[in-house]
């Protein structure tokens, strides 16, 4: 058992071989944090780490006790107004409107394995022995209430999972005011706060800033996780670097309204909370109810960021992923958006699917434009039946067309939004998520529906239901492509608007649930304006996501690079564009576009019918490559080498689990003059085997037998003619250059 009760020091200890995660139950009866971070040898009693102090004007629960006080010390779950003054992790008022909390150790339970968490997504187990679950039940007597905290911590990860639950047992009831999924305080401020942020087309950029005293943090109340901020903190040493060092992760399995935030004390203590926000967040509670939170999942590292993201992507890829494509390679796609946009008939998306199965593609997916009278963004959001004047024989002949011709086929919905101009609407205005009774804004010609209301999803699951039973879909892309503005739930009461933005996420998540449990076969991929809803959250039910809008290769470099701190690659929508690029209008060449949509999901986005030969014999040799190589780049273990945020060259790479093979993609943005010798080091091989080195395109470089260590320490030589190397890549030169290698373990040296 990974999890240790020490009855006389009243100390809970949560170890595995790499971390320890230490809880005391305090002499008032409330939990203190004791310790987080690498692995401690168990004992009796960590108790000489809680630091007791006495400090002006700070409030002592004890007469006659002055060194102890809740503001100084460190806590598990802290509440304000008895006696800590920072921000806490909950908030709470009884029906007299006292807002005071004691909420003190009951009992506790450890036991093997994780239990679900009902109504909500969360990281799971497929046997007990994967991990141990410490449940430690905290009660306020005078409020009949009580909070149950669970942690799980995972054998062989560095990983803790916190959230908490709320059970009322007060006959006047209560409200929730605040309730994060968990807190940590640490004993110092000397991190660096990293933070995912951006917008619309260029989502999930890095950004790093020096802790200072105060608050600083993230937060999304756009009814979504959103394009400007990600539910992910990290806190690393400033030493810290890609491979080395200390790093904390916290991520929120949730795709709604977030707070993300960390606050250092004037005595430099840091604390960390993170969970729903609380901005118009009100949860009643009558005796009998309970209300529980999303779950936070904390990664240690102390081999810097890429040890942390990697923790997180072998965890959300195997044990937040659900499904048949999980474990699945995923299809090679062609998406018509960008080819079509709206104007498009049934002969000319079989024209593309034709020619797409020619080339070897795999998926045809029809996008937005298809049903109700749609043909543009102002009309029929909510109509969820075929427009027979583009498709005569509905989705149902077109997919079977698809089908005869050896392709699946996949199909875009977009359950959570209306138009003015739909039947839904003109029949149920009062489904929309707005006060319908003043003005309320539009965006994209669409308005929110309200997913709080259990009728609204059921009747978006049965048009939904109908489609996919009567028609062989083989793939969904769910977007939402809005954020909230006026939140109102028509028809309901002033006690029910404070649940209603968390109401409409757990909507969101059970149409989710129920047509996952309907049609186990479909692929399901998210999408919100592209990646305004890119969180583990959505990975519960979508283990892929559309990564962003914006499907250029150079910015596809960043938005990538980012995204990969926290989420696998298997997770990562890429597709190669066409050129011009539709949204910066920038011109790459199909190598580079290849060479970054290959680290994702890999498809095409683009009219392939009006492509000369030659560029279409070039895709069919990526496709060919992505088939041969996708187990690897979706299973393998990925690597950050060089970041595109700090010059004008990047690198990743994926190696595979066994280090028997890895790829690594080397990119250069602007054509140097006279540019410097350039080399890239591996990561992740074995130092002692001999690797053969082969350029996939382009010039397909032989670049010989090495061992692992040089590939690792010396690195790999990428200098070309751009240096000074006559004849070495030169037909590749110019702006927005890569290359790819292959790598495999040899006995020939």
């Amino acid at each position: 058992m990974a999890i240790q009760f020490h009855q006389t020091s009243k100390e809970f200890h949560l170890y595995n071989e790499q971390i320890s995660y230490i809880i005391k139950v305090l002499e008032n009866g409330q939990l203190g944090h004791v310790y987080f971070g690498k692995h401690l040898t168990d004992r009796e009693d960590f108790g000489y780490l809680v630091e007791y102090a006495t400090r002006d004007m700070a409030p002592y629960p004890f007469e006659g006790r002055s060194n102890f006080s809740l503001e100084h010390l460190k806590q598990e779950y802290p509440t304000f107004g008895s006696g800590d003054t920072r921000y806490p992790a909950f908030e709470l008022e009884s029906a007299d409107g006292s807002r005071v909390a004691d909420f003190k150790y009951k009992t506790h339970e450890i036991y093997s394995g994780k239990k679900e968490i009902q109504g909500l997504p969360a990281v799971y187990v497929e046997d007990d022995s994967e991990a141990d679950t410490l449940e430690i039940v905290l009660e306020d007597t005078f409020l009949k209430t009580e909070i149950v905290l669970s942690y799980t911590i995972f054998n062989g990860r560095p990983v803790i999972t916190r959230h908490a639950r709320f059970a009322c047992g007060n006959e006047n009831g209560i409200t929730l005011l605040n309730c994060m999924s968990g807190c940590l305080d640490l004993p110092d401020k000397e991190y660096k706060m990293v933070e995912l942020a951006g917008t619309w087309n260029r989502e999930r950029h890095p950004h790093t800033r020096k802790l200072c005293y105060g608050t600083q943090g993230v937060y999304s109340m756009h009814g979504c996780s959103s394009h400007q901020f990600n539910p992910f903190l990290m806190l690393k040493r400033k030493e810290a670097d890609e491979f080395s060092g200390e790093v904390i992760g916290f991520s929120l399995v949730y795709s709604g309204d977030f707070l993300a935030q960390v606050e250092v004390d004037n005595f430099d203590v840091t604390r960390v909370v993170m969970g729903i926000h609380p901005n118009e967040f009100r949860w009643e509670l009558e005796k009998g109810e309970s209300f529980q939170t999303p779950e936070m999942v904390m990664v240690y590292s102390e081999h810097g960021m890429n040890g942390m993201s990697q923790t997180y992507h072998e965890l959300y890829r195997t044990r937040l992923a659900r499904g048949k494509w999980r474990d699945q390679a995923r299809p090679i796609l062609i998406n018509n958006w960008e080819a079509t946009y709206f104007d498009f008939i049934e002969e000319k998306i079989l024209n593309i699917a034709r020619k797409a199965k020619e080339i070897g593609i795999e998926l045809f997916v029809l996008d937005d434009g298809w049903f109700g009278k749609r043909n543009w963004d102002n009309a029929s959001l909510g109509d969820w039946y075929p427009n027979l004047e583009k498709l005569p024989e509905g989705i149902t002949g077109l997919a079977g067309k698809i089908e005869d011709l050896g392709m699946k086929f996949g199909l875009w919905f977009e359950p959570e939004m209306t138009n003015k101009d739909s039947d839904l609407f003109r029949e149920h205005p009062d489904w929309l998520l707005a006060d319908i009774r003043r003005n309320y804004c539009h965006s994209r010609n669409q308005y929110v529906l309200d997913f709080s209301k259990p009728e609204v999803v059921d009747h978006i699951h049965g048009q939904m239901r109908k489609i996919l039973q009567d028609a062989p879909v083989s793939y969904v892309k769910w977007d939402m492509n809005r954020a909230f503005s006026e939140v109102f739930s028509n028809g309901n009461s002033k006690s029910y608007q404070g649940k209603v933005r968390h109401k409409y996420i757990l909507g969101v998540y059970s149409l989710y649930e129920r047509l996952i449990q309907e049609f186990p076969e479909i692929l399901f991929e998210s999408c919100a304006s592209g990646g305004a809803r890119f969180d583990p959250g959505m990975l519960y039910y979508a283990p892929q996501a559309w990564t962003s809008d914006d499907t250029d290769a150079v910015e596809r470099i960043k938005i990538q690079y980012g995204t990969s701190y926290v989420y696998p690659i298997s997770s990562i929508g890429s597709h190669v564009s066409a050129s011009p690029n539709h949204q910066v209008f920038r011109n790459t060449s199909l190598e580079m576009r290849g060479n970054v949509a290959y680290f994702g999901t890999f498809g095409y986005e683009l009219d392939i019918t009006k492509l000369p030969e030659e560029e279409l014999e070039q895709m069919k040799e990526q496709i060919a490559f992505m088939k041969k190589y996708r187990d690897l780049i979706q299973k393998g273990v990925f690597y950050r080498l060089k970041s595109p945020f700090e010059g004008n060259h990047s690198a990743w790479g994926v190696i595979a689990d066994d280090r028997s093979e890895g790829l690594m993609a080397y990119f250069r943005v602007m054509q140097p003059p006279q540019g410097k010798f350039e080399r890239i080091c591996f990561k992740g091989l074995d130092e002692t085997a001999a690797y053969s080195v082969q350029e996939c395109f382009g010039a397909k470089m032989d670049c010989g037998v090495h061992y692992g260590d040089e590939l690792m320490y010396a690195g790999l030589s990428v200098s070309d003619c751009s240096s000074g190397l006559a004849g070495v890549a030169r037909e590749q030169q110019g702006d927005y250059f890569s290359r790819l290698f292959h790598i495999k373990k040899t006995d020939v040296m």
